[in-house]
């Protein structure tokens, strides 16, 4: 993929998370996607985000950096938002946090296959 397809194919992928748009999740993410080295695949992905929104009732990714490689994309992804009742083990219960995920994926055949992501939780423990 090219370098300049495979940054629009990633925006469109944020948009279509912060759309909740779970209808079209497959057109960006491949069968056998796999998550921090667990095969999960479009549904299982699915569920993850689905239950990340639902901890996270006003969740938005926002790409602070962006780098391409092909066939790799990292990115530093920021978020603003008031997870509800704990979140990574931690009770906040509502507050507003403001933290940051790295994360990097493989794309395979045009499509998000592999994911590795780590978000910033001594950010978050900070802020409580």
């Amino acid at each position: 993929m090219l370098r300049h397809v495979l940054v629009d194919h990633y925006h469109g992928y944020i948009a279509c998370l912060n759309r909740q748009d779970w209808d079209h999740l497959g057109e960006f993410v491949d069968p056998d996607v796999h998550h921090n080295g667990r095969p999960l695949g479009v549904a299982g992905y699915r569920q993850m985000l689905e239950k990340d929104f639902s901890d996270i009732p006003d969740l938005q990714f926002n790409i602070g950096l962006l780098m391409c490689d092909p066939p790799h994309i990292a990115a530093r992804l920021e978020f603003d938002c008031s997870p509800k009742g704990e979140f990574l083990g931690l009770a906040v219960n509502g507050k507003r946090l403001y933290f940051t995920e790295n994360v990097f994926y493989e794309y395979r055949e045009g499509k998000i296959w592999q994911v590795w992501s780590i978000v910033d939780k001594a950010a978050i423990e900070g802020q409580l």
